[in-house]
């Protein structure tokens, strides 16, 4: 990783953490900044790097509501001058890189600033495997989503799928080493 993207990704994850600290707009109850805290990684781990997401949300209907099936995105560097492909995301949670690393994730918890799109999210690692950037990640945030939520309207048939587009940025980290 250049020294060029490891900056921006220690700028990305500052930045995060700094609005996850004060995403409540002024006036807004207590209880949202707690909320936002929710997504704060703990102590001892550090951004290793970051990417930009566009893809969908599969949702499949089961005769009552929309039940989620999986994401599907494409990850890019976020580098605006190259945006290069980094990844992938799916089922799982999985995000692989063309390096050929993934990791897997389990939801921490939840917090949803927006409410015309999907929750940010606050994910631990579940394994890490391969030689790669996704190599010994600990945890990750998806961040600044846009779209993805499952349809308002009901299916039209019992197993019918939708496809619903949606952005976000993930914010991978690592247990931070003494210097």
């Amino acid at each position: 990783m250049t020294e060029m993207i490891k900056r921006r990704a220690h700028t990305l994850g500052a930045l995060a953490l700094l609005l996850l600290a004060l995403v409540a707009p002024i006036g807004a109850v207590r209880a949202d900044r707690d909320d936002a805290r929710k997504l704060l990684v703990p102590a001892g781990n550090r951004v290793d790097s970051w990417a930009y997401a566009e893809g969908v949300q599969i949702y499949r209907w089961n005769g009552a509501t929309w039940a989620f099936v999986a994401p599907e995105a494409v990850l890019y560097s976020g580098d605006d001058e190259d945006d290069v492909v980094v990844g992938i995301h799916y089922v799982g949670p999985t995000w692989e890189s063309t390096s050929g690393s993934k990791v897997v994730g389990a939801v921490v918890d939840r917090w949803t600033p927006d409410p015309d799109a999907i929750p940010w999210l606050l994910l631990k690692a579940t394994s890490s495997e391969g030689p790669g950037v996704f190599h010994q990640v600990t945890y990750i945030q998806r961040l600044f989503t846009v779209g993805g939520l499952a349809p308002a309207d009901p299916g039209d048939f019992v197993g019918e799928e939708v496809r619903v587009p949606y952005s976000a940025w993930y914010v991978f980290y690592k247990e931070a080493r003494p210097r």
